[in-house]
């Protein structure tokens, strides 16, 4: 049996037994009821009865018959008692309904109401049958003479009570069929939440869930139609570097603007760059619909920044090897150059060429070396002084340049100096000023470098000045940039530092990047 029907059944249970508990009440309390007031209508009979004075006289004469049978019978007649007896102080019948029991002890004791108390709705079996009577006594100053004892039977408020409980399962029918209804809507609303699931199969949901939730390698976050996180795994807590709070509201936390951008347009998104804390990350966004009804928005995180840091790295490697390759060819053509002199016999020539070849102020890995010592810093400004060549720019070393130690995370400097020095170039390329040109400062202050680009290119434009640094802003016409700043900032605030756009002042620059770089640099030994 399906557990929605079992359910069903027990509610339906449940309101059978309130309802047949609450009618065995009903009828217990109402024939008692029922009783105590045939009682009480016996009792004050009997005491309009004994406050009459020719029965107080007569009773007290012990004269049967007579003026008390005349009462006794207007009185039963009236009132439709069973019937009004009257008997003297010893319990012997005055009056009686059946008028051969005159002269008779009564058949129930009289005691009671002798000894001066109301007897009240005792139900008892005498010579007319079963009925419920009361008595009371007749009292002649401070003397009881007798007692009068009116009854009614036992059918009167059995007859009431039936019609009064007719009445009550009436009520009570109504009450089953309402509570009947009430749990096959519950039911049916039951059945329609859990989408027709049994428990075990909602069971196996969940730890299937948890299961797939939490043994995956991606970070997963849903949110439902409020925008409200209802769903996450501890591996999108730890990709996006914040606690997600199940009911928490998407806008109170503090998160990448494309997450935000990704749940509040609701559409798809493919492999979109975002960064959180110190990761780049790869943002997958569906919209979840139920009957062609929106319940939501799932997003999936993986972890590029590995990939991203190898990439970068290979990018530099790569630089490098092409400005290595071209100085390579450039050399081998001034050997030749030099070969061909000396094969010719112009030796004055020769000598000539190589002080030319020497005086040459053209930027060189050896003659970087004079400024900067570090190997990685060096390589990094020739493979950016080969681009720029080709591009027709020119890079330069500011004259102030002095980095006399090595640093202590090449990837770090490397992805600080190489985003700003690209965007300086493609700034100075795009900008109206020639030559275009770029130049780089490397300042050594204890273990903190200090870097700075400024190029000649327009500038940075008003309106972007507070969101240059935010992921997806960028200047570039061409789509999927918007990244190489906030890695910058990213980077140099891992190390405790910071990127900031300065004042270039007045005169031919553009745009001036100043960068911070705490701890990068080992010590002076």
């Amino acid at each position: 049996m399906r557990f929605s029907r079992q359910v069903l059944l027990l509610q339906i249970g449940v309101v059978v037994l309130v309802v047949g508990l609450g009618v065995a009440l009903v009828s217990v309390l109402l024939r008692s009821t029922l009783n105590d007031q045939y009682g009480r209508r016996a009792l004050a009979i009997a005491k309009s009865v004994a406050a009459d004075p020719v029965v107080v006289a007569n009773a007290a004469a012990k004269v049967p018959g007579g003026p008390l049978e005349d009462r006794v019978l207007a009185v039963t007649k009236v009132n439709d008692a069973l019937f009004v007896v009257i008997t003297d102080d010893q319990g012997i019948r005055l009056a009686h309904p059946t008028t051969s029991l005159i002269g008779q002890r009564v058949s129930t004791s009289p005691e009671l109401a002798l000894a001066g108390q109301d007897e009240v709705s005792a139900v008892q079996n005498g010579t007319l049958g079963l009925s419920v009577r009361s008595k009371t006594p007749i009292w002649q100053g401070q003397r009881v003479v007798g007692e009068v004892s009116v009854g009614f039977e036992v059918g009167d408020p059995t007859g009431d009570f039936n019609r009064l409980l007719v009445v009550t399962l009436l009520f009570a029918g109504g009450a089953l069929l309402l509570g009947a209804g009430a749990s096959a809507l519950l039911n049916r609303r039951l059945r329609r939440v859990t989408h027709g699931l049994e428990p075990h199969e909602l069971t196996e949901l969940l730890y299937e869930r948890e299961a797939v939730l939490h043994g995956i390698g991606e970070g997963v976050l849903a949110v439902d139609e409020a925008h409200r996180v209802s769903v996450r795994n501890d591996e999108a807590e730890r990709l996006l570097g914040t606690e997600l709070p199940i009911g928490a509201a998407m806008a109170e936390l503090e998160l990448s603007p494309r997450v935000h951008k990704a749940v509040a347009e609701g559409r798809p998104v493919d492999n979109l760059l975002a960064v959180a804390g110190n990761r780049v990350l790869v943002i997958n966004s569906r919209a979840v619909r139920l009957d062609d009804r929106p319940i939501g928005t799932v997003l999936t995180f993986r972890d590029r920044t590995d990939l991203d840091t190898l990439t970068r790295e290979l990018d530099g490697i790569r630089s490098l090897s092409d400005g290595l390759r071209a100085q390579r060819h450039e050399f081998a053509n001034r050997l030749h150059t030099l070969y061909g002199l000396l094969q010719l016999g112009h030796h004055t020539e020769a000598v000539e060429y190589l002080q030319t070849l020497t005086d040459s102020p053209s930027a060189h890995p050896s003659e970087l070396g004079d400024a900067v010592a570090d190997p990685y810093l060096q390589a990094l400004l020739v493979a950016k002084t080969e681009q720029a060549q080709e591009k027709g720019l020119t890079l330069k070393l500011a004259d102030d340049t002095w980095v006399p130690t090595t640093v202590t995370d090449p990837i770090a400097a490397n992805t600080v100096i190489g985003n700003l020095v690209d965007n300086a170039l493609h700034a100075a390329r795009m900008g109206p000023r020639r030559p275009a040109t770029v130049e780089i400062g490397l300042l050594t202050d204890g273990t903190t470098l200090h870097v700075s680009v400024v190029d000649s290119g327009p500038g940075v434009p008003a309106d972007l000045r507070r969101t240059l640094f935010d992921e997806g802003v960028s200047t570039k016409i061409a789509p999927g940039h918007g990244l190489g700043l906030a890695l910058a900032r990213q980077a140099a605030r891992a190390h405790g530092g910071d990127v900031w756009l300065a004042d270039a002042g007045e005169g031919e620059t553009g745009a001036l990047f100043v960068a911070k770089l705490p701890g990068m640099l080992t010590e002076d030994g």
